[in-house]
């Protein structure tokens, strides 16, 4: 009797064990499977941030404003960013191709030679042909642990431009400051070696002494004005300004210039055109064209002040003269500082050469635009635009 009994309490143990083991299997394996999912997760996860980060580390090398170049130990390109292929100008594959290959210009070719050989810190200039010429600077390098080469490329264009533009300036200046103080030094010296005993001599000598430092008082005025409106310490007194009535005020001021060379000057702007302008400045823009005009055109002549609404906004102004017209060549640089179609005729006229590039400075102030037409033998237009008070209106 008591064997069964034993036997049905085994297997009941068993049974027992048997669920047990098999709820900790189904424990075990649901927590591994877990983990399995976690350790996927994790995957990734790591994949995703570093999958963002190459991204981040791509945008951020893309944006750099100096081209950046990886070569390997021979020389061939491995990695480039947006602004090296843009300030080289290339375009297509040109992973795995020497620097030389790609830039065939024979700085970058003694550049790479002189990384081979010493593996130092080297720098080129190189000029790439236009349009438009571009400077740039090359800097290359040996990398760490001798896994590679860095090369890197610097825009030098605008410094070199605006170091050429400084020199130009300096010499124009100098040219002329130069000329009329050696005039005035000349014949100051001959009056006070006795030419002031002589009334007629002497009041020869005089007025061209005046004369000429009259100019040297235009010119200083025009630099300090000039200087002040590229600096932008000018401010504009805008406010609503009756075109026709400033052109008018400038015509009259200059009536004698004109009669000198017969030149009828012919103001068509009406006085309800109204712009928001600083008149004063106005004044300036008006009188500098109107003046040019009436020196540089033909004699007897005839110049036309007009202007119109655009259908955009704004208003365009323009004066026109029927003089021999300004060469190809010099019309995207009469607006330049002492720049002259004609320098002999200019400086017999008592000019500057900065009244154009005042001009330009005082409508773009205005924010604004300024630009020249011009036939050979048929004349010459200089345009300009300026915000009407109906603009700021509406």
């Amino acid at each position: 009797m008591i064997w069964p009994i034993v036997t049905i309490l085994s297997l009941g143990v068993a049974a027992g064990l048997h669920l047990g083991w098999n709820r900790r299997y189904r424990t075990a394996r649901s927590e591994i499977e877990g983990l399995h999912r976690l350790q996927a997760m994790l995957k990734e996860e790591h994949q995703r941030e570093s999958q963002q980060e190459r991204v981040r580390q791509q945008l951020t090398f893309d944006g750099m404003t100096e081209g950046v170049a990886v070569l390997d130990a021979d020389g061939k390109l491995q990695v480039v960013n947006l602004a090296f292929r843009r300030l080289l100008g290339l375009t297509g594959e040109i992973r795995g191709r020497g620097v030389a290959e790609v830039v065939a210009q024979p700085e970058m070719t003694a550049l790479m030679k002189r990384l081979n050989e010493d593996g130092q810190l080297s720098s080129v200039e190189i000029t790439l042909p236009g349009p438009p010429i571009r400077v740039l600077l090359a800097n290359s390098n040996r990398l760490s642990g001798n896994e590679g080469n860095l090369l890197v490329v610097h825009d030098l264009t605008r410094i070199k431009e605006l170091e050429r533009n400084r020199k130009e300036f300096v010499a124009n200046v100098s040219h002329e400051l130069r000329t009329p103080l050696s005039l005035i030094k000349g014949f100051v010296e001959t009056l006070l070696d006795g030419a002031v005993d002589e009334p007629e001599t002497a009041k020869k000598f005089l007025r061209t002494i005046n004369k000429h430092t009259d100019r040297l008082t235009y010119l200083i005025e025009d630099l300090l004005t000039l200087s002040r409106l590229e600096g932008g310490q000018i401010s504009m007194n805008c406010q609503s300004t009756a075109l026709g009535d400033v052109a008018a005020q400038v015509v009259e001021d200059l009536v004698a210039r004109a009669q000198e060379r017969q030149v009828a000057v012919e103001n068509r702007i009406s006085s309800e055109v109204i712009v928001h302008a600083d008149s004063g400045r106005l004044q300036q823009v008006f009188s500098n064209l109107l003046e040019n005009a009436i020196k540089y055109g033909r004699a007897g002549g005839h110049v036309v002040i007009d202007a119109k609404t655009l259908p955009a906004g704004g208003v365009e102004v323009w004066v026109g003269d029927d003089g021999p017209g300004i060469p190809a060549e010099s019309r995207e640089r009469v607006f330049e500082r002492f720049y002259r179609v004609d320098r002999a005729r200019s400086r017999d006229t008592g000019g500057t050469g900065l009244g154009l590039a005042i001009v330009k400075h005082i409508i773009q102030a205005h924010g604004g635009e300024v630009w020249v037409n011009s036939e050979l033998e048929k004349g010459s237009t200089f345009h300009f635009t300026l915000p009407e008070e109906s603009d700021l209106l509406s």
